[in-house]
């Protein structure tokens, strides 16, 4: 059976497959350009970044063009990292990153790791559980965090280590939960966002906690997040669309079956008209520049909706 991650990767390759071929190259090339000499992927800064080199590693992997020395040296950037510090984002794109080279170019980042690497891994995710049941962007951290408690499921799914007292998790997710449908990021969080509501469907569904009636009022609060411009936006006081919340939004409206609750084809123009002609995407309207980061959620966007075209028997590219 494949992971969450597994088979979302499998899902985005198979859609940007059917993508034209000039737009898969166009990105690819710009992917490639943002390769810094020491082998990570630069941000908006310029300097090398474990963030944005993992989103770098996830676009490339599912255009097909991960492998040869652009491999090699991102390998080598990854085990210049082992050692340090991380915050759990940037340790999830190192190990997310490892596990894509392996599986894309055959490349084993941890082959020279201590034999119990996966276990320390496990032991050091668990000091950001809180009382709650929920983990915490990092061990000072008081808030558990939906997104961060999702990220904390993906790396043990990544490492092949199982979650102590599931439970818990559960009840903690179940506890973010807002009226209106959606998910909240802290308890302290006012109201439900696209992002985080994403996150608890995700991990609820590795969990196999996800009840029916979850399921309906999340596709509603989703639906409701999409607007005039295409895109869907990240909350209900923000008012304009960003690839982000689209990607995220569409991902979870699919694995609800409440896809068609939404306009596809309004979704898929919003994402064309971020894409830069030299490459890349910008995040919203309102973004001067493209980024590695903006380039996977614009990718994954059109190759979400290609392949559910695909599903539907429909030719790629046709009006959703």
């Amino acid at each position: 059976m494949l992971s969450y991650l597994e088979e979302l990767t499998v899902r985005l390759a198979t859609g940007v497959g059917a993508l034209p071929d000039e737009q898969r190259q166009r990105h690819a090339s710009y992917l490639i350009a943002a390769q810094n000499t020491d082998g990570g992927f630069r941000g908006r800064q310029g300097d090398s970044d474990l963030y944005y080199t993992g989103f770098a590693l996830r676009s490339l992997a599912v255009l097909g063009e991960l492998h040869g020395e652009l491999a090699q040296r991102a390998a080598g950037f990854l085990r210049g990292r082992l050692a340090g510090r991380e915050s759990i984002v940037d340790f999830f794109s190192l190990i997310y990153g490892a596990a894509l080279l392996e599986s894309s170019a055959g490349i084993q980042v941890f082959a020279d790791a201590a034999e119990h690497w996966r276990d320390a891994v496990a032991a050091t995710v668990e000091r950001l559980r809180r009382p709650d049941g929920g983990y915490a962007k990092a061990e000072q951290g008081t808030a558990s965090s939906t997104y961060h408690s999702f990220l904390v499921l993906l790396c043990l799914q990544l490492i092949e280590r199982p979650l102590p007292q599931p439970a818990r998790l559960v009840e903690f997710l179940r506890s973010q939960s807002c009226e209106e449908g959606g998910f909240r990021e802290i308890r302290a969080s006012k109201r439900a966002g696209t992002n985080p509501t994403a996150a608890a469907i995700g991990a609820l569904r590795i969990l196999g906690a996800l009840d029916d009636a979850t399921r309906l009022d999340t596709i509603d609060f989703l639906a409701d997040m999409q607007t005039d411009e295409g895109g869907l936006r990240a909350n209900t006081r923000i008012p304009i669309a960003d690839l982000l919340s689209s990607f995220t939004g569409v991902v979870t409206l699919r694995d609800l079956g409440g896809l068609d609750q939404i306009d596809l084809a309004a979704v898929r123009n919003f994402a064309l008209s971020l894409e830069q002609p030299g490459g890349g995407f910008l995040g919203a309207s309102w973004d001067e520049v493209a980024d590695v980061e903006y380039t996977f959620y614009g990718l994954g966007c059109l190759a979400m909706l290609a392949a559910e075209q695909q599903a539907d028997g429909e030719p790629a590219g046709s009006p959703a």
